[in-house]
């Protein structure tokens, strides 16, 4: 008994079915990768806004202004390195605003981005500098996180004379913050994108120290 050879109609629907099939699997994979990625971006978002608010707190305590989450500014995104809108906060003490708190970008790190807050006092001095994200290599770039190495307290406290300050570097060029064994352009640009802070301090100093609108309480 011999086997019949398909009819052009058979060969036809078999090559349909197929072809439906594969666009079929093709449509369900992109949902289940854009779903994937909407998934991963929302937990990446969410990390960086719990991170960003732990922060805040660690650069200005609550005991100093338990407000500081709401005591927000608009700020010029562009100067600070990002390219989507950020909001800075103001510490306010008795009325007085006590400091300020700036995000920063800098797109120098050895491997990407490394987003900090750079808390600075109204009188110019650092209060303190905190990492927010990054992606720098474990076990030599990651020791700018405060859980790492210690090192990024090394900001605390300092001022500049001006924007050209040779002590706003590391030690290999000349300046006065440390850089890590086998690493250093991940600390270059931390020092660098604290000094960008400081510069937008600078020239915003007089808006940045200004009250916006009522307090909380007077709402």
């Amino acid at each position: 008994m011999t086997e019949k050879e398909p009819t052009p109609i058979t060969a036809t629907k078999a090559i349909s079915n197929s072809v439906l099939g594969i666009s079929l699997f093709a449509i369900l994979a992109a949902g289940v990768i854009a779903l994937t990625q909407v998934t991963t971006s929302s937990k990446i978002e969410a990390n960086i806004r719990e991170a960003q608010s732990r922060a805040l707190y660690e650069i200005y305590p609550a005991t100093l202004d338990p407000k500081l989450y709401e005591h927000r500014l608009t700020l010029n995104a562009n100067e600070l390195n990002f390219d989507r809108p950020v909001d800075g906060f103001q510490a306010i003490v008795d009325d007085r605003v006590h400091g300020v708190i700036l995000p920063v970008r800098t797109k120098e790190g050895y491997s990407g981005d490394i987003d900090l807050l750079v808390g600075i006092n109204n009188d110019g001095k650092i209060a303190s500098v905190r990492v927010i994200s990054h992606t720098e290599t474990p076990g030599l770039g990651d020791k700018i996180e405060l859980a790492k190495s210690e090192w990024i307290l090394s900001f605390n406290g300092q001022s500049r004379t001006s924007n050209k300050d040779p002590r706003w570097a590391v030690k290999r060029d000349g300046g006065q913050f440390d850089q890590f064994t086998g690493a250093t352009i991940t600390p270059r640009a931390v020092v660098a994108a604290t000094a960008i802070a400081l510069n937008y301090f600078e020239r915003h100093r007089n808006d940045l120290l200004q009250i916006k609108g009522a307090l909380p309480d007077e709402q």
